[in-house]
């Protein structure tokens, strides 16, 4: 019997599982797809937003400004890139200064520090924003975050702390008992006292398996463009345009792995596993984001990608509680910046039917990554007088070394596929995008999980990347 079951290993559902690791509970994560943070959490914009914009009676409002004043300590103790770089929401006509007005008086409301620029400081700032920009609210809070690494470390450290994680592992039913609940996957049966739904796009489905009041989750896909790293100056704070009803618009933001990226689009569509790109979308991105910054260099493009938000017909987060079944629907944006601050409400929750007694022995902290493309070369040598396989680089573009790549793979939470070691890593996010190094981790991950080299994945079980040898025995290359 488990205190706990997880439904769903994003950005909610781990930063829960790494809370309740804190305490005496018994916890589980299950997860449907092949690593944690595989969905939503694993494309969409990497910002911690101020938590001005969202209309402060809303529960968005509430945790986003909450979550993004706790990232701080959290990415000190999990080793996670963050940087607050602040952001600029920019009006280049006149009823677009206008709405400058309410944007600020919603940031009092909200209690988020901001203030209006005039142009020649806004251009001060960023002198590649076009130059009919009429004012800017600027929000020093915001940050930018690597959500891939977020998600495994908070799973690594909650797995440090003795919660238990499936992957590959599909709800398909859950039946309330006298006092407990039956989880059914496609692979077993777990019971439990609380369940908590995490399960972003499929929260819904989750929902609908024990709640009376069905719901509807429906996925809005963003589109984005990525740049490849460059030494001349771009951008350096996160620019926005001036949100509407349906979002907060294309921005424009630098990454924690000093690229740039800009997007996304924001469409209602009906597929939730349609993560396409479209030519006459991404012009629309592109027109958008060009109306901010005239000159962008679209000869650094190396990928274009898609991800899907999970929305909800309020419009704002969902989180509910009835006889030990939790609810966190409707997680979209800012649901990457609340998230510290939802788990600590999903805690309050579970509260109210668990005792929460805390570890003695829980650790905070998670083993620091080496991060060898960031130090010093001295300091890189001592590592490799230590392991030789540190000195051998698998990754040109970002600089990534055979020993990093080994130490992902034996962590708890550790990569099994290579998409999982991209995540963790950053091998394939350069400019070749995996023509150079695929080849050389799939040989790594073979070596260290003891596989045939044709049963690697790109990433899910049906993502084959060999099938068979092409050349018998007796052929050289």
């Amino acid at each position: 019997m488990y205190d706990c079951i997880i439904v769903g290993a994003g950005v909610n559902g781990t930063f829960i599982a790494h809370d309740l690791s804190k305490y005496n509970l018994k916890t589980l994560v299950i997860e449907a797809e092949n690593d944690v943070g595989d969905v939503t959490s694993c494309a969409n914009s990497a910002i911690v937003h101020s938590g001005y914009d969202p209309h402060y009676w809303t529960l968005k409002a509430k945790l986003n400004v909450r979550g993004n004043q706790m990232y701080d300590q959290i990415c000190q103790d999990l080793d996670v890139e963050f940087e607050r770089i602040g952001s600029l929401t920019l009006a280049f006509t006149d009823e677009e200064t206008q709405a400058i007005g309410h944007l600020v008086a919603n940031a009092k409301k909200n209690g988020v520090e901001v203030s209006v620029l005039e142009p020649e400081e806004i251009l001060r700032l960023e002198p590649f924003v076009t130059k009919n920009v009429k004012k800017a609210i600027l929000a020093p809070s915001a940050g930018i975050i690597n959500p891939f690494e977020l998600c495994v470390a908070l799973m690594e450290n909650a797995m440090d702390n003795g919660v238990e994680l499936r992957l590959n592992e599909k709800v398909t039913g859950i039946n309330k008992t006298s006092g407990s609940f039956s989880v059914v996957t496609d692979k077993s049966t777990y019971q439990t006292q609380t369940v908590i739904n995490a399960a972003g796009l499929y929260a819904d489905e989750i929902n609908n398996f024990v709640s009376e009041r069905k719901t509807e989750i429906i996925p809005r896909k963003g589109e984005y463009y990525v740049l490849d790293h460059f030494p001349e100056p771009f951008v350096s704070h996160v620019l926005f345009t001036i949100p509407t009803d349906i979002g907060k618009g294309v921005l424009i933001t630098p990454t924690t792995s000093h690229n740039y990226m800009f997007g996304p689009s924001s469409d209602f569509i009906a597929d939730k596993n349609d993560l396409s790109t479209n030519k006459e979308v991404l012009d629309r991105v592109l027109a958008a984001a060009t109306k901010m910054v005239e000159n962008i260099p679209m000869n650094r493009v190396i990928r274009e990608f898609a991800g899907l938000r999970a929305y909800h017909e309020s419009n704002d987060f969902v989180i509910n509680e009835k006889d030990g079944f939790i609810n966190v629907l409707g997680m979209q944006s800012p649901g990457l910046a609340s998230a510290p601050a939802t788990a600590e409400l999903v805690l309050d929750l579970i509260s109210r039917t668990l005792a929460l007694n805390p570890k003695t022995n829980y650790n905070p902290k998670r083993r620091p990554l080496y991060r060898l493309n960031q130090r010093t070369p001295e300091e890189r040598n001592a590592v490799i007088a230590k392991d030789s396989r540190f000195g051998n680089m698998v990754c040109r573009c970002e600089k990534v070394s055979e020993g990093e790549v080994v130490d992902a793979i034996h962590r708890n939470c550790g990569a099994t596929s290579v998409k999982g070691i991209k995540k963790r890593l950053r091998p394939g996010s350069g400019k070749c995008q995996g023509g150079f190094c695929e080849p050389l981790i799939m040989g790594i991950l073979a070596r260290e999980l003891k596989k045939e080299i044709k049963d690697l994945r790109y990433d899910s079980s049906g993502a084959y990347i060999l099938l068979e040898k092409t050349k018998g025995s007796d052929c050289h290359d």
